[in-house]
Parts: structure tokens; sequence; C-alpha cells
């Protein structure tokens, strides 16, 4: 059986392929080791998710494990709100909408799709400056890239990645002493 693509992993393939490569290599140690500052504020402003500990609101579920056998994906979503059925995806800070951020939120919209769950709306927060942004609902177009994106995640191969240095990219990458 196929191991099931993380939904966290997304993001990351889309921001570069590589980075999910060098990041399974990384999995078994501390990450400690390669973890840079934005990282780690990251994972520590997470944590009122990792531990249920945002809000004790019985209608909005943090956490929330879910997947999807049709994509072969699974993950927990940030924030589910069962009133207005929208799902809150929260990054610490939000410098623009990167398309990874909103395939991520598709993955997680797909998955409570399937688990039948109804979504209503679907939001980035940015916790450094309280900004909310909505990313509109997938439509059938942004359904056909995102698959296009699972099935890239699912060939990719370290040895014939093609994929160039990019200046904005790999500068702020925390594997950039790896890959070059």
């Amino acid at each position: 059986m196929e191991n099931a693509i993380q939904i966290s992993k997304i993001n990351d393939f889309v921001f570069c392929p590589r980075s999910l490569y060098f990041h399974s290599l990384y999995e078994n140690y501390s990450e400690k080791i390669y973890h840079k500052t934005p990282q780690v504020v990251g994972k520590i402003k997470h944590q009122n998710i990792d531990y249920k500990k945002y809000t004790t609101s019985a209608h909005i579920w943090q956490g929330l494990e879910i997947y999807s056998e049709k994509y072969n994906l699974i993950g927990k979503l940030d924030i589910y709100d069962t009133k207005k059925h929208y799902i809150i995806e929260r990054k610490y800070k939000v410098k623009k909408i990167y398309d990874g951020y909103r395939y991520q939120l598709y993955a997680q919209y797909f998955c409570l799709k399937e688990m039948g769950y109804k979504v209503e709306k679907m939001f980035i927060h940015s916790l450094s400056d309280n900004k909310r942004y909505e990313i509109n609902l997938p439509d059938s177009s942004n359904e056909q890239l995102f698959v296009k994106i699972i099935d890239q995640i699912k060939q990719f191969n370290i040895l014939s990645d093609k994929n160039k240095y990019n200046k904005n990219k790999c500068d702020n990458c925390i594997y950039k002493e790896l890959c070059r």
C-alpha cells in the first residue's frame, strides 16, 4: 500500500520539491539541528492547537485528524468551526498567500468533504498581526491543479529533479546547505 501524503508537506513541496526530500531525511533527528527561528516560533505558536487549548468552545474543533481515500491524504487541520462550517489554517506570520498555503487548505477541504463534513469558507489566519485571509473554495479547475500537485509529489525523484536555483526561495530555505 502506498504511504499517504501528509497534508502539511504539500506546502513544503510547492515551496520546493527538494525541501520535502530533505525534510524526510531529517525526520528522525532533533529539529534543533535544522530548524531556524521562524520554524521554532511557528511550532511554539502551534501548541495551542496541538494541545487543544485554543478555545474551550465545543463547536470549535482543534487538531482534527482527517483523511482522504480518494487523494490518499492524511493530516490534521488547525480549526474547524462546526457552526459556521469554516476551516481555519493558522500561520505565524503571513506576508502573502502562497500557492502552498492554498493547496494545503484544498487538501483539508477535500478530506472534510469526503468525511461528510460541510465546508462553507476557508481562511488563513496570521497570528502575528491577527489578520484573516479568506481563500475561495476550490472549483473544478483548482481541483485539477491540486490533483496535478499530488501526482507530482507521488512521482518526485530527487535524482531527476531539474529545479534551478531561485534566490528568493533558496536563500531562505533551511536546507540550503545540503542542496547546493
